[in-house]
This record gives structure tokens, C-alpha cells and sequence, in this order.
């Protein structure tokens, strides 16, 4: 690890307990070089929803590596499993129609989609449309557009976000009610705070607003309720188009096909990535729905070209690994097993409510996070000296169990293919290093 710099790493704890150097995977487990088990409770990073050895996955690699391996999508020019694929993306997604644009990652597809704003805009003669709106503690991404966009403090060290970028309110009922506020109040004060925004920035400079479903790394925040029934309209109103970033909730991690509808969002554009692969292969996708295509294809032939691409985005490799991730989400039982776990998965972590410093407990589908707090009653949080949760997550490691520190959360999000009786051990074991860490914590 000498030679390794590592991203949204804590130095401090690898100074102490040093890294996790992993040899290879055994289905929801990942084994280190010196043969310790580890039961992943965050399938990777939201991605390795299959667990870490597929077969089917691991054939369907080696098959495309034999057949085609790699190859670009430029110049009109495309792999036959890249078509396959995206006739079987525009027949899952909410729209009757439309076209897919590849990318590397979430945060290469959130880039390029804001691009795609800013061209059709141009070509409507509406240059001054170029605002995106994203919500405060969102994540979309580490490009420098993304980064812009994405709501969290740690950018201000990169000198961001970019002018022009805007954060709305985040819409964490728990964190940001106001005392005696109904949830419904909350979500009407959201949107009211949202058409105030639009109007005094301009109508007629925004070029889009962009959100996830859930808020995955602001700390799994489900919307209130409501939410996107409340905004929706008004971007409607002011003909700014919504476009739901699913890298996370994408491809049954809600039990649904998308986060979008499980909310009833109702966006114009999805952007895509993780999931798509089960984690097998880097790629991310643009999904874009029938009125977006067309803008965009008039905007391109008014240049005589889409100006933008990667390399090896669009790859036979990511392709063909993602029809067969699709097909294996679909038709083997992960996304069924979602739906049936689901319950015992939000009970079991509902149990973790009563303890003293849990301030909130919450979840939707196969996502959940345990808020710590110094005192409930306030919803104070701990010193950030203590580093509640990275001491969660570490002493976790110790006991074989992998979940992650997001903030003052603890959040877990396991494989599909996990078992009851896995899932049982996985909170087992939470439980166990919860109540080390506060027998440290008091003494």
C-alpha cells in the first residue's frame, strides 16, 4: 500500500489499523491476503449486488473478451451487444422511447448529461439557461461538474462549487423540521423554498435539476413524504427537466426496477451506473427519455455532431457483462429476494431505535442507516475528534463485518443475493460491535 493513494480515506484510521489488502471475493464475503473473511454489509460501494464471484457474470466476461473485447462508440460505430443493450435499457426504463449515451461512471454520465443541457439550450437560442439545481448533502458525482453538484463540505477544499451550481434544501424531515412541523408542512416548505429559488436566480437560466431517489452518501435519506409530487409541478411550471440520478437506487435496490418508481418521480433523463454491472465492469449510462432525445439529436445536427464521448465507453465488455447482470437481477431472484427481505431487513434494523445514541434510525429497500448522536434528546451530534462512526465501522472490521461510516451514520446495503440467515449475522454482529464501541466510548 506504500504506493497507493487511496480515495475518501480516513489516514488517520489507516495509520492505526492500516488498510484491507483483498485477495478475492466468496459471495457476499471479500477474503484478505492473510485468508480473513469479511461479510460486505455495502456490496462494495452500492455496486456488488451479486456478490463477488457470479459465474454466469465471470462467463459472460470471458466469452465477449473472446468473442470482441474492446472497442470504441464514436463515429457511428458501435459493438452489436452495445445495441442489444441499449433496446433492453429503453424497455426497462419509464419511457416509451428514447436513446443511451455510455460513460464510464455516475459521475462521468452526471458530467456528460449537464453538457447535454447546456448544447440543447444553445441550439434554442437559450444560452443564459445553464444553472443546475442539485440539493444540499446530495452526491453526484467527482468531476469537476460533479463535484459542483454534489452538496457536501468536503468540495469547498477543492475551491468548488462552480458558479452557477445551486443546492436547494435537502429534504431530511428529521434533521431540518421545524419544531411543531408536520412532515407535510416540511415537503410544502421544501417546495415553496425550491420555486423561490428558481425565481430569484431566473427561470429562464436554469437548465435543469438533477436528484436521487434516495440520498445514498448524504447518509440514505428517504425524501419526505411527498416530495417529488411537490416539486415536480413546478418544474414543470418553469420548464426545467428532472433528471433522476439512480446510480444507487437504479436496478432494484428499492425493490423496483428504479428509484424513480418507487417515488413516482416521473424524470425526464436517468442517469445509470453500479448496479448495471452488478460491479463487474466500470460503466455508466445517460438514459434519456423521448423529449430529451429529440432536443438533443436537433441540437446535434444543427452542429453536425455530439461533440463529447469516452474512449472506452459504450465497451462490448461493459455490455455484454450488463445484459447479463440485468438478466440475473431479473430472472435468478435478486430483485425478488430484495422484496422479500425487505421487511425482516427494515425490522432488524428498526431494533437498533432504541439504543441511547441511535437519533434516528432509517431505510427504504435494501438501504439503511443508523444516525449516531451524543444526545437524542437534542440530536446533538458527537465531537468530530471521537469519530463515532469511523470507531463503528472500524471495531466492525475486527468483528469480520464490513459497513460504512457516512457522516455521524452508519449505513448498510447489502447484495441482493444475501440470505436471512446471513442478514440475521450481518445485524448480529452490528449489534455486538455497537455495544463495544459505547462500553469504550464510557469508559
Amino acid at each position: 500500500m506504500e504506493n497507493v493513494f487511496p480515495g475518501f480515506s480516513d489516514f488517520a484510521s489507516l495509520d492505526e489499523i492500516g488498510p484491507i489488502v483483498l485477495s478475492h471475493g466468496d459471495g457476499i464475503h471479500v477474503v484478505d491476503v492473510n485468508g480473513r473473511r469479511y461479510l460486505d454489509a455495502n456490496s462494495g460501494l452500492w455496486n456488488n449486488v451479486a456478490g463477488f464471484n457470479h459465474q454466469g457474470l465471470i462467463d459472460a466476461l470471458c466469452a465477449q473478451a473472446r468473442r470482441f473485447p474492446g472497442y470504441h462508440s464514436f463515429f457511428g460505430r458501435i459493438a452489436d451487444v452495445t445495441v442489444e443493450l441499449s433496446k433492453r435499457l429503453i424497455g426497462l426504463s419509464p419511457f416509451e422511447d428514447g436513446k443511451v449515451y455510455y460513460t464510464n461512471s455516475g459521475s462521468e454520465a452526471n458530467d456528460t448529461m449537464v453538457k447535454m443541457l447546456w448544447m440543447i439550450n444553445r441550439a434554442r437560442g437559450e444560452s443564459e439557461r445553464r444553472k443546475i439545481i442539485t440539493r444540499h448533502n446530495a452526491y453526484h458525482g467527482v468531476t469537476i461538474a460533479t463535484a459542483s453538484m454534489t452538496g457536501k463540505p468536503y468540495n469547498a477544499e477543492f475551491g468548488l462549487p462552480l458558479p452557477g451550481f445551486l443546492h436547494a434544501d435537502c429534504p431530511h424531515f428529521w434533521r431540518y423540521g421545524l419544531p411543531g412541523e408536520s412532515e407535510e408542512d416540511f415537503t410544502q416548505r421544501m417546495a415553496r423554498n425550491l420555486e423561490d429559488l428558481i425565481e430569484r436566480e431566473g427561470p429562464e437560466t436554469i437548465a435543469g435539476m438533477f436528484a436521487e431517489p434516495v440520498q445514498g452518501a448524504g447518509g440514505v435519506i428517504p425524501p419526505s413524504k411527498g416530495y417529488f409530487q411537490a416539486i415536480r409541478p413546478i418544474l414543470r411550471k418553469f420548464d426545467i427537466p428532472l433528471i433522476a440520478d439512480e446510480v444507487i437506487c437504479g436496478f432494484g435496490r428499492l425493490g423496483e426496477m428504479w428509484g424513480s418508481d418507487h417515488y413516482g418521480i416521473e424524470p425526464d433523463a436517468i442517469i445509470a451506473s453500479k448496479c448495471l454491472t452488478a460491479g463487474y465492469y466500470p460503466m455508466g449510462a445517460v438514459i434519456l427519455g423521448e423529449q430529451l432525445t429529440a432536443a438533443l439529436m436537433e441540437a446535434s445536427d444543427r452542429f453536425g455532431e455530439f461533440p463529447h464521448g469516452f474512449t472506452a465507453a459504450g465497451s462490448p465488455l461493459g455490455s455484454a457483462v450488463a445484459l447479463k447482470a440485468l438478466d440475473v437481477i431479473e430472472n435468478e431472484g435478486l430483485i425478488d429476494n430484495v422484496r422479500a427481505l425487505t421487511p425482516h431487513f427494515q425490522e432488524r434494523l428498526g431494533r437498533f431505535a432504541d439504543h441511547p445514541h441511535a437519533g434516528e434510525v432509517r431505510g427504504v429497500g435494501f438501504m439503511g442507516a443508523i444516525e449516531i448522536v451524543a444526545d437524542k434528546s437534542t440530536k446533538a451530534a458527537f465531537d468530530s475528534k471521537v469519530g463515532i462512526s469511523e470507531k463503528i465501522a472500524n471495531t466492525a472490521l475486527q468483528n469480520g463485518l464490513i459497513c460504512r461510516p457516512l457522516g455521524a451514520s452508519v449505513v448498510l446495503a447489502p447484495p441482493f443475493i444475501i440470505t436471512r440467515q446471513e442478514m440475521d449475522g450481518m445485524f448480529d454482529t452490528l449489534e455486538k460491535t455497537i455495544a463495544e464501541v459505547f462500553a469504550d466510548v464510557r469508559s
